[in-house]
């Protein structure tokens, strides 16, 4: 890990998530740039992402620590605080015109997470460790009083034993082998 252009900051932080990881909780940095994690989050227990394996990719701006880190979820999640995570899908909408077929492409790939710690009630004292275990308690206390997926918080506050079986479910489906 030795990257002269690292603040000291980041190498200490690197260094005990390394070697003392939290429970349930994998970051590494990449090779490419030691400011990029590629981090991996166990659902906990008694949760309805329990038994399931969650990528995020956490990002460390020029500003930190006086910013907080960039993180979102890779794995598709159904959970209020977490906006929806796809990737590349195509509309066929093809148009001959000429011998040309248009294929519309679009690419959301969202995974926003709405956490206090990584917007305004960021603090420089807090560090990576800390970010990644309060996204892992964010998966034992959805709330859907601050949401960042309308459609899920609605659905939680309208029926959340049907919102817990479908997080359940998207949990066996989508973070089965993350």
């Amino acid at each position: 890990m030795a990257n002269s252009n690292l603040p000291r900051r980041i190498i200490k932080e690197t260094q005990r998530l390394l070697s003392e990881p939290a429970p349930g909780i994998s970051a590494s940095p990449s090779e490419e740039n030691m400011r990029y994690f590629n981090v991996m989050i166990l659902g906990p227990t008694q949760s309805p992402y329990e038994g399931g394996v969650f990528k995020l990719e956490l990002f460390l701006p020029e500003e930190y620590p006086m910013a907080p880190p960039k993180v979102r979820f890779l794995t598709k999640i159904y959970h209020p605080n977490i906006d929806k995570v796809s990737s590349l899908y195509s509309d066929p909408l093809y148009t001959l015109v000429s011998y040309t077929i248009f294929l519309n492409m679009y690419i959301i790939q969202l995974g926003r997470i709405c956490l206090d710690i990584l917007k305004d009630k960021w603090s420089p004292a807090l560090q990576i460790r800390t970010v990644l275990l309060s996204i892992q308690a964010l998966l034992s206390a959805p709330n859907p009083d601050d949401p960042l997926a309308d459609n899920v918080a609605k659905h939680w506050k309208a029926n959340e034993t049907e919102a817990v079986e479908t997080a359940k479910e998207w949990t066996r489906v989508y973070a089965n082998d993350a």
